[in-house]
């Protein structure tokens, strides 16, 4: 049976950081649009204990502080809150369970979406209790927030709890990278376009860089960040993803089995990283007192308030080990505490095979830089010829053909990810969302490079904040005859 669009979403965990910051705007940005199904409700449950009215103006409040002024409008706001209603509830309190699923049950006049934006270890409990009161059968969907798991084996007890209630084709775990504008266009940049899909292989392409740098330290997160480190918070999930998309094979169509069939063929290709190559194939670093920004910012311990050994930077080498990517590296790079906040995936193509204009000619490889964040634009770098009488021979330039998303389509608005997953989800479209056996699929190869880890007991190099990791990350690509871009 096909999903219908849902007539009530549950947001557990309604009244935390990410639901204020992303997930209650992402719903007015959608109901200022009218892409809101007419009779759905919104129902936020957390351990707060707030009625209906306390929760209404707790929504009114998110909105007027993340909203900017000029975007909000009166009657939206009213519209949203008048689908809005709350209960609280305690997962480790049955009583509490029960009254939420009375609630849900009483609500309930269609299809229904779940989104557990909550710790993992909560995922299993609420599913159970929904699936106790019959709330989780046909016409039910559940979001998971990440992380799922902390490894494979977390991953899987957390996934085989979800799944004694939840079909597999009815669970969405969320990243929120493949929902973002910058990440679409990659797709659409790839099989969109004739000019690249030809020259998007070993054949043409010398490597691959992708890069999340985040100038933020831990903030508020520290308890969760130091149990996690740059690897699982970022590299399993929101690199991988970015590999899988850059690197799949064209989908048959797109829709969600297709794209993520050839997303997991991508990741089932990752050459193993084991204790034998982990000092050369990965870097690790935690950032120390440094400046940033005209500002001095303290190291990582002194935010932690305790010695940690903990990463907060990690690089990696990434071979692709199938026809179209054999040799080419794929070079993954996230950290915090860096010069800048961006998010891009650089791609170096071959140097012509000869030169015919001789020694005297800068010549060098053509690259397309695509970036996502914090803007959004591709720039394709090629060589052109510099004005002059050439008398002694002609002489390049690096130019680039610079495309500006914001700039281009100035006069539309730009979504947030989460407004084209939540509608997504209340449409029941899984394509942006991430499967099981990708998710598993990529905590076993982030578990060899743990185990590795350990093994070499190979530590964390320090790095001062505000420079781009330790020099072991240098070393990484220099020995390889690169350089990050």
């Amino acid at each position: 049976m096909s999903a219908q669009p849902a007539t009530l979403f549950v947001i557990f965990g309604a009244t935390g950081d990410l639901a204020q910051r992303m997930l209650l705007p992402s719903l007015y940005g959608l109901q200022s649009e009218n892409l809101l199904p007419d009779a759905m409700r919104i129902l936020g449950s957390g351990r707060t204990e707030l009625d209906d009215s306390g929760f209404r103006a707790f929504v009114r409040e998110a909105l007027e502080t993340f909203i900017p002024a000029a975007e909000l409008n009166e009657t939206h706001v009213t519209a949203l809150l008048a689908r809005v209603h709350y209960q609280p509830a305690d997962v480790s309190n049955a009583d509490s369970m029960a009254a939420l699923c009375q609630v849900i049950t009483d609500l309930r006049h269609g299809d229904v979406v779940y989104h557990l934006s909550t710790a993992p270890r909560f995922f299993a409990p609420i599913t159970a209790a929904l699936g106790t009161h019959n709330l989780s059968g046909p016409g039910t969907r559940v979001m998971l927030e990440k992380p799922i798991g902390t490894s494979l084996d977390t991953a899987r007890e957390i996934n085989d709890g979800v799944a004694q209630h939840f079909a597999e084709d009815r669970i969405y775990r969320v990243d929120h990278y493949l929902g973002k504008e910058g990440v679409q266009n990659l797709l659409a940049l790839r099989f969109g376009n004739a000019l690249f899909e030809p020259l998007w292989n070993a054949r043409y392409i010398e490597q691959v860089q992708i890069t999340i740098a985040e100038t933020v330290g831990v903030e508020g997160r520290g308890d969760y960040y130091d149990s996690s480190g740059a690897i699982r918070d970022m590299l399993q999930n929101h690199l991988l993803q970015l590999l899988c998309l850059t690197a799949m094979e064209a989908p048959s169509a797109f829709e969600p089995t297709a794209v993520r069939n050839e997303k997991i063929k991508v990741l089932s290709s990752l050459r193993p990283i084991t204790a034998h190559d982990v000092n050369v194939e990965t870097a690790r670093g935690q950032y120390t007192a440094g400046e940033l920004e005209d500002q001095t910012v303290p190291g990582y311990d002194e935010e932690l308030g305790r010695d940690s050994d903990t990463e907060t930077f990690v690089a990696v080498r990434a071979m692709v080990d199938n026809w179209r990517w054999r040799g080419v590296p794929f070079y993954l790079r996230t950290g915090k505490r860096m010069p800048e906040r961006e998010t891009k995936i650089f791609i170096q193509f071959k140097a012509v095979p000869h030169s015919i204009f001789g020694s005297k000619a800068i010549s060098e490889p053509n690259a397309l830089i695509i970036r996502l964040q914090p803007e959004e634009r591709i720039e394709l770098e090629l060589l052109n010829k510099t004005p002059g009488l050439d008398r002694h021979g002609i002489r390049f330039a690096k130019v680039s053909l610079d495309f500006d998303a914001q700039e281009e389509f100035k006069a539309l608005r730009r979504r947030p990810a989460y407004e084209r997953l939540y509608l997504d989800a209340i449409e029941g479209n899984g394509t942006l969302f991430v499967r099981r056996d990708e998710t598993e699929t990529s905590w076993a190869w982030v578990d060899g490079i743990l185990a590795g880890w350990e093994q070499a007991e190979l530590h964390p190099s320090p790095y001062p904040a505000g420079s781009w990791g330790p020099t072991s990350a240098t070393h990484l690509v220099a020995r390889n005859g690169h350089e990050w871009n």
